[in-house]
């Protein structure tokens, strides 16, 4: 035997002991994977059906439809040197609310230190004012929701023209400060 001869025949017998090792391993069932994907997915999807079929509360998701007032984040950069109170202003122009359930933004304000109380305040076409106070805001963010049946002075949500966002002298411990006020919605 040559060297070529010699080099073919280790060749060979090198390659079909590692090839016997892959076939091996390819011996393992290749829709095992699958099929338990398959499965998981079928029942999670018969358990949320069954889930869904038997609850009684057909709001389960009608809470989450929801008209976006502020998508950017407002800020209330408040100094009571001069003012008595600062406020964020939305004109909703007679906009109908009567659909709507609640409600819902997020607060923060900059400092830890700060205690702050804020009124968020509607006011309808025939000038009712309605307020409700929000007492100690976090310095995180924190997710709001109010019921808007809680606004007891408005009497017609038919015609709503102002949404305001107010920081009072009285309701502040510091002159001057910021709060912020993200994602301003009205639920159904």
């Amino acid at each position: 035997m040559d060297k070529k001869e010699i080099y073919e025949h280790l060749a060979n017998i090198y390659l079909d002991a590692s090839s016997k090792k892959k076939k091996k391993n390819r011996h393992k069932p290749r829709f095992l994977k699958p099929l338990f994907l398959v499965s998981v997915f079928l029942i999670f999807s018969l358990c949320s059906a069954l889930y869904l079929s038997f609850n009684k509360n057909k709001r389960l998701f009608a809470s989450q439809i929801a008209l976006v007032l502020l998508q950017d984040a407002a800020k209330i950069n408040f100094n009571f040197d001069p003012a008595k109170k600062e406020i964020f202003s939305l004109n909703l122009s007679q906009l109908n609310l009567s659909h709507y359930k609640e409600i819902g933004f997020s607060l923060k304000k900059a400092r830890f230190t700060d205690k702050i109380a804020l009124k968020v305040e509607f006011t309808n076409a025939y000038k009712e004012i309605s307020e409700i106070y929000i007492t100690d805001i976090p310095d995180r963010w924190k997710d709001y929701k109010m019921k808007l049946s809680d606004f007891k002075k408005i009497g017609d949500w038919s015609k709503i023209s102002n949404l305001s966002f107010v920081v009072e002298e009285w309701n502040a411990k510091e002159k001057h400060g910021v709060v912020y006020i993200d994602n301003i919605r009205l639920l159904k």
